[in-house]
């Protein structure tokens, strides 16, 4: 009776075993089914961008998969400001550079400095004061454009790149304060502690022990400030009227309003502009993410 019993058991599970495989297998399947949905869903945008740059101005419409005569003569023509929509090009391509750059350095600044005075040197109540930074983010960018705006031409800042990067640093700043705060706290206050009773002032340990251990959450939110600044457009719209003030996000939009629009011109402008941010995000990837990582697990 006991090895009829011991059958019936090893029977059954030799029916679940190939079962649980066709499910796991079906699984695999559905998974990689949606994984290769989703990376066609992505590429293609950017694959249409390309075929278009590559296309003569006449033939930008057409339904062939691939440019008949494909070439590059569109790039040519951006990087040689060979169109007179790009006569500026280089010069707007300076001031996105000039707002992106003066954006990470502001908000790396000031949000190490607030993450620093309130979580290292123990300012009373100072989690009301990162608290309300976070409120902002409450009230949706769009809504305070109008007065904003209103604000930088009462002081003398309209149509000037630095209202620009008061918007951007703004925006970012919030977000800076939270992931330094949540990656500070796996550096030991101790190491604080020892410089101070070594002599050092708060702006040495600053500068000495909490920025270089901060180096991972620096990288994180400096891309982060980047990518923010690069390819934001409603305010940069709002605040910069000047054709040589423009940055290029705001310039594209001009090739619209001729009566016909270079689309080819468009498409390889926008990705000339897209090669610097997607450079800098491959070469600090791994910092990038491990900054993130660190930030959001500590609390």
């Amino acid at each position: 009776m006991t090895a009829v019993a011991a059958d019936t058991r090893a029977a059954a599970r030799s029916r679940v075993i190939p079962n649980y495989r066709r499910r796991r297998l079906f699984v695999e399947l559905a998974a990689m089914a949606l994984g290769l949905v989703l990376i066609v869903w992505t590429l293609a945008p950017i694959y249409s961008m390309i075929m278009v740059a590559l296309e003569e101005h006449g033939d930008v419409f057409t339904e062939a998969i691939w440019p008949a005569h494909p070439n590059f003569d569109s790039f040519w023509i951006v990087v040689t400001q060979g169109y007179w929509y790009l006569e500026y090009f280089w010069h707007q391509f300076g001031n996105s550079l000039y707002i992106g750059c003066a954006t990470v350095f502001l908000t790396l600044l000031i949000g190490s400095l607030v993450s620093f005075s309130v979580s290292r040197m123990r300012i009373r109540r100072g989690w009301l004061l990162t608290n309300a930074a976070l409120l902002t983010y409450l009230v949706p960018a769009s809504f305070l454009a109008i007065p904003f705006y209103r604000i930088m031409q009462s002081y003398g800042l309209g149509n000037n790149l630095w209202s620009v990067i008061a918007a951007e640093v703004t925006f970012a700043t919030p977000y800076a304060i939270f992931i330094f705060q949540q990656y500070g706290r796996s550096i030991p206050i101790e190491l604080d502690e020892a410089a101070r009773i070594d002599g050092a002032s708060p702006v040495q340990v600053y500068f000495r022990i909490y920025l270089p251990l901060m180096a991972p959450a620096l990288v994180a939110v400096g891309t982060y400030a980047l990518l923010l600044a690069w390819n934001e457009y409603l305010y940069q719209f709002l605040l910069l009227s000047n054709t040589r003030s423009m940055t290029v996000p705001v310039a594209l939009a001009q090739f619209l309003n001729s009566d016909e629009s270079p689309w080819n011109y468009m498409m390889a402008t926008a990705i000339v502009y897209a090669i610097p941010p997607v450079v800098i995000y491959y070469m600090f990837r791994g910092r990038m993410t491990a900054g993130l990582t660190m930030g959001g697990v500590k609390g």
